[in-house]
């Protein structure tokens, strides 16, 4: 037997719930921009910002971000191709000028080495030799000399006798003359042979500076092995903190190319970057305050860089000698730097979005009856986080500082809970 199914009927009214409670939503929105349009809006006095009018003197400050770095700075490169043999220092660690960072290795420059010391050896050698070889021609002359003399003294004696017997006529006049002649002849051949040893010890002289020059810079070419052999073992070159190593245990090096960086530890600059907008404010000589986190440096504006770079400006501030124990090359820091002193004006806490040398609306408090009325405001100078007030407020005047600018209501009202 066959049983016949009812359908249930829909209830009509099941969505009711839903459909009221969007109407009672556009009517309570509806009800708020009534209001709002036609009076005042309340606003919650914990969710706003307030700031004070006051008077006095401000500094005009322009702050930035950057790092300490070493004034400074030695970069050590491979003076010749080699191979890291041992990483003897890592980054951080403090170095003096011999401290041994990096050990390389070339069997070229041992061998190139060992050729100039047996090169300089065998032209030492070649010296002493021209040497000796000098003093043995100086002695043969020295001695054909010696018997040129003794022939001269003898010639002279003979013809001293001979001058004598040659008038009573002993001596025949042709040997006296043949004897004068010929002591005229030794004394010549004894001036030639004086010029001609004084020539030779010239030139032998000669010889030996040129041998002494070759041999000179052939030690020179030992000393620049040595010296290529040397630097193998790279060390600081002077007291500071090894700041970077570029090399890695087994790399192969070119010639020049990068090792590691030496940078000093109390020598130290801090480079900010300000925004472009506010970079021609700042001028050289000008007193900045480095902050470390920990310490607050007084410092000096030295340069300005001339480059833009994303729209701000690096500023270098030089520091003073003795510095804490805080600052430390590549420590992060920010900067506020005093481009001004303003004497007896009236400012405030620089409102959200207000700028220097503007206009703007802003809400003062009236306390006496927890309202606000929009009040124009002129505004002078910047100074951090505070403001010229040239019109518009007076001291002890209270603003709202938060950002209001979607009301367009000229009165506002202050709830206190």
């Amino acid at each position: 037997m066959d049983v016949k199914k009812i359908k249930p009927k829909q209830n009509k009214f099941k969505s009711m719930p839903v459909i009221g409670g969007l109407a009672i939503c556009l009517l309570a929105a509806l009800t708020w921009y009534v209001s709002a349009n036609a009076g005042g809006t309340s606003v919650k006095r914990n969710d706003l910002l307030f700031g004070t009018v006051k008077q006095g003197d401000l500094q005009v400050e322009i702050e930035g971000y950057g790092a300490l770095r070493s004034d400074k700075q030695l970069l050590i490169t491979s003076l010749t191709s080699a191979t890291v043999q041992e990483i003897v220092l890592k980054p951080g660690a403090l170095v003096t000028p011999n401290s041994i960072i990096v050990q390389l290795a070339n069997p070229e420059l041992q061998q190139l080495l060992d050729s100039a010391v047996q090169e300089l050896s065998q032209r030492k050698a070649n010296l002493r030799q021209l040497k000796l070889s000098h003093q043995r021609e100086i002695l043969n002359e020295s001695g054909s000399f010696a018997e040129m003399e003794a022939s001269y003294e003898t010639a002279k004696v003979r013809l001293e006798a001979q001058s004598g017997l040659v008038k009573s006529g002993i001596v025949s006049v042709l040997a006296y003359k043949e004897s004068l002649v010929h002591e005229a002849q030794l004394k010549k051949r004894i001036k030639i042979h004086h010029q001609r040893t004084a020539a030779l010890k010239l030139v032998n002289q000669e010889v030996i500076n040129i041998q002494l020059e070759q041999i000179k810079q052939q030690q020179g070419q030992l000393d620049i092995a040595q010296n290529r052999l040397d630097r193998l073992t790279v060390r600081a070159g002077f007291s500071g903190v090894l700041q970077r190593l570029s090399v890695e245990l087994g790399q192969s090096l070119a010639a020049g190319q990068e090792i590691a960086l030496i940078g000093s530890v109390q020598d130290l600059i801090a480079l900010v970057r300000v925004p472009q907008s506010k970079a021609q404010q700042i001028f050289i000589g000008q007193k900045a305050i480095v902050d470390t986190r920990r310490d607050k440096i007084v410092g000096t504006v030295s340069r300005i860089d001339p480059v833009v770079v994303e729209n701000t400006v690096e500023i270098e501030i030089a520091l003073p000698d003795q510095l804490p124990a805080s600052a430390r090359p590549q420590l992060s820091v920010d900067a506020v730097i005093i481009t001004d002193i303003l004497t007896n004006i009236t400012y405030m806490e620089r409102p959200v979005n207000g700028k220097a040398n503007s206009n703007s609306n802003l809400f003062r408090l009236d306390e006496s009856h927890n309202t606000a009325m929009i009040i124009a405001v002129k505004f002078g100078k910047e100074a951090g986080r505070y403001i010229e007030i040239i019109e518009g407020g007076k001291v002890n005047d209270t603003f709202i500082v938060s950002d209001l600018s979607l009301l367009k209501n000229s009165e506002l009202t202050i709830e206190n809970f």
